[in-house]
């Protein structure tokens, strides 16, 4: 099934979720290694250009998660599930789609500060908007990097979530984002 029900996501939103999830990872690690190559390493242009079109790439795929998710309603909760846990999950899910946005539109400005575009992949190029405010890059770099280390740090919770759920509460939470077929 490629739409969500009421009991279970579908094929699109489970994908996009784990694409997602792949992407911010290993943004994450490049990120953090790539901040500590030398001028002289062979890496230090092209670590740099790979984070941006993933970047890119990832900002094109949360566009569609979130219209996809507009046109196509998320499962309803677990009627097992608590008040607070369905306003915690809710509050998680806000705060994740915007701290990724935050770090998706810094990332651009810190990249398109000086007026140059973004390539990505030798394919596209995304323009530029040019210096919109003094210190743009450095302004954009504080932001983009702390919203990126609180990301992390909401993306264990959002997983310790699950897997509360999963080993404590042994209900479908985890499943459904799976789609692993409840045993019956």
């Amino acid at each position: 099934m490629l739409k969500n029900t009421q009991s279970r996501y579908g094929v699109v939103s489970i994908g996009l979720h784990w694409l997602s999830a792949l992407a911010v990872l290993g943004l994450f690690a490049l990120g953090v290694w790539m901040v500590e190559l030398t001028y002289y390493s062979p890496w230090y242009k092209r670590a740099p250009d790979i984070h941006k079109g993933i970047g890119v790439l990832l900002m094109v795929v949360t566009l569609c998660r979130l219209l996809w998710r507009w046109l196509n309603p998320a499962p309803k909760a677990l009627p097992e599930h608590k008040r607070w846990e369905k306003l915690a999950a809710g509050l998680m899910h806000r705060l994740l789609y915007l701290m990724l946005l935050g770090m998706l539109v810094s990332g651009y400005l810190i990249s398109t500060a000086d007026g140059r575009p973004i390539v990505v992949f030798s394919l596209i190029e995304l323009p530029s908007l040019g210096l919109l405010f003094e210190e743009q890059a450095d302004i954009a770099g504080w932001i983009h990097k702390y919203l990126a280390y609180g990301f992390i740090a909401l993306v264990v919770l959002h997983a310790l979530g699950a897997i509360k759920h999963h080993l404590l509460d042994r209900d479908a939470t985890l499943k459904r984002m799976l789609n692993i077929k409840e045993i019956q």
